[in-house]
């Protein structure tokens, strides 16, 4: 059995993961509301069984493990999943986009949308979410070669849905990139 942790510190922790587990659910189930929702039962779960963590531990991972199996046991309970591979459900949460770089970003969203499940969340939490392979592997449950096969995988597919030779082809382009690098600068 862990020691108790204040309160106050697993709350502080887990508070500043919630934007990376909501990207995470959102990556997932491709619906805000509903990833709102996995990340509150998530939350709940995790609050509920606080004393089983133990600090200084990766509560990132934890926490990820956690939403994952809630997202597979609500799938599990509905009996079935809804599809999205035409990007219809996405099209009609997407807004016109103002500039190129909305339009790659639909572009790569489509994309993700059509990989296979497991490759998704592979490239998701190694790409986005910054999970070693390692971290990954774990969370998804599986041996690190599958989770290194899953996202060399996804790279290669989303290279060829989105028809990229060259990484300067996705992006701004020459016009933009000197634009949006200097609003980085202060």
């Amino acid at each position: 059995m862990t020691q108790p942790q204040p309160a106050n510190t697993f709350k502080r922790e887990l508070l500043s993961i919630l934007p990376s587990l909501r990207a995470f659910a959102i990556s997932l189930v491709g619906r805000h509301h509903d990833a709102d929702d996995l990340v509150q039962d998530t939350i709940m779960k995790a609050w509920a069984k606080q004393e089983q963590f133990e600090m200084g531990t990766n509560m990132k991972a934890w926490l990820f493990t956690i939403l994952r199996n809630e997202l597979y046991s609500k799938l599990r309970k509905r009996g079935r999943e809804v599809q999205d591979s035409e990007g219809i459900l996405t099209e009609n949460l997407a807004q016109h986009p103002a500039q190129y770089g909305a339009l790659d970003m639909q572009d790569f969203q489509r994309a993700l949308a059509l990989l296979p499940d497991e490759q998704r969340e592979a490239i998701v939490l190694v790409g986005a979410s910054g999970f070693s392979y390692e971290e990954a592997a774990e969370i998804s449950g599986c041996a690190l070669g599958t989770i290194k096969s899953r996202v060399n995988r996804a790279r290669q597919k989303l290279q060829e849905i989105l028809q990229l030779s060259d990484e300067g082809e996705y992006g701004p382009d020459a016009v933009s990139a000197p634009l949006t690098s200097r609003a980085f600068i202060s």
